[in-house]
């Protein structure tokens, strides 16, 4: 039995020196597992980015820029050269056809003289030759020139427009063909507007204006034809007025709210270029040229308008303008047929018209 007692250990705490004394921890190392702490926040499902924008459109100007003809400085006074050979070879093709028909353009140009003499009572109703040169410088040299740039115009303004339309854009390009066309066919009216109207009353009055006071009108062929060069070239450049500003309207500089504005600035120094124009003091003659420029400069007002508008995606009010069209005209109807049904014609002095 004290064998068995023996064998048994004591327990804990009784019988030993270690008794009431705190257990020693083992030598061993015993791994803690790592915890990660997280954070609330983090625990919330947050929405996943938004996708990236679309790259921005790309404007087509800034692609037709980019095929844009690139030229150095003398590159383009040598394209400028090449414009003003290629203008002056459809000059010279001009002058040749207008050479052939020298004798029948002298005939033609002549004719206004001729009717003034004649109305003058003038006899025989002719231009005189002063020098024996003069009649080869105007009639041959100086009157081919002046129709052949009357023929050769289309062309002209053509390498005009093929100079710059490099430096332009794909939808600028496209006002070729248009900007031709009214150009040389605004010059083009402008000319014959001087020829039939303007020149012939300002002629007539020119001519007997002294008829009064014991003086025979002799003109010689070479004042005669300077005078219808001034007028025509002069009346033909001012019927340009709507192309000049519907291009300043094109670059910016100008608007039509300020041509608008100002429009009563723009009559006086239309009024004083017609006087200037004008060969004769008469305000009959005076109102020929004033009239029209006028007009002119209110269409290139409206173009400019038009180009404006389109710009901000407006429309113009066809209607409206359509309807005061159609006014207008049957206006000019009714007063053409009456002056035909009385047989009324205009005269260069007070009331202006007769019989």
């Amino acid at each position: 039995m004290e064998d068995d007692k023996q064998g048994v250990p004591p327990p804990e705490g009784e019988g030993s020196p270690e008794a009431g004394q705190p257990p020693v921890p083992s030598a061993e190392v015993v791994a803690t597992p790592h915890v990660e702490v997280v954070a609330e926040s983090s625990l919330i499902r947050r929405p996943p980015p938004p996708p990236p924008p679309p790259p921005p459109p790309v404007d087509p100007e800034d692609e037709e820029e980019e095929g844009m003809l690139r030229m150095s400085f003398m590159e383009h006074l040598e394209e400028l050269r090449n414009r003003i050979i290629r203008a002056l070879y459809g000059l010279g093709i001009a002058f040749i056809l207008s050479l052939t028909f020298a004798n029948k353009l002298w005939d033609i140009v002549s004719d206004p003289a001729v009717d003034a003499l004649k109305h003058l009572g003038v006899n025989p109703p002719r231009l005189a030759q002063l020098s024996p040169m003069e009649a080869f410088s105007v009639i041959w040299m100086e009157l081919p020139l002046l129709c052949s740039i009357f023929i050769a115009s289309p062309w002209i303004v053509y390498q005009v427009w093929a100079f710059i339309s490099p430096g332009l854009y794909k939808k600028e390009k496209r006002l070729a063909l248009p900007f031709v066309l009214l150009t040389a066919g605004l010059f083009i009216i402008g000319g014959c507007f001087a020829y039939f109207l303007a020149f012939r009353y300002g002629l007539e009055f020119l001519l007997g204006i002294g008829m009064s006071n014991n003086v025979q009108p002799v003109v010689s062929i070479t004042e005669y034809f300077d005078l219808f060069v001034n007028v025509t070239l002069g009346v033909a450049l001012v019927f340009e007025l709507p192309v000049v500003i519907f291009l300043l309207t094109l670059l910016r500089l100008l608007s039509p709210r300020f041509l608008l504005r100002h429009s009563r600035y723009a009559i006086l120094i239309i009024v004083i270029i017609a006087a200037i124009i004008t060969p004769t003091p008469d305000v009959f003659n005076l109102m020929l040229f004033a009239v029209p420029m006028c007009l002119l400069y209110f269409v290139g007002v409206f173009a400019g308008l038009a180009l404006v508008m389109r710009r901000e995606g407006r429309s113009l009010p066809w209607r409206k303008m359509l309807l005061i069209a159609a006014l207008l005209l049957v206006t000019g109807m009714a007063i053409a047929f009456v002056m035909t049904y009385y047989h009324l014609h205009l005269i260069p002095k007070w009331p202006y018209l007769t019989r």
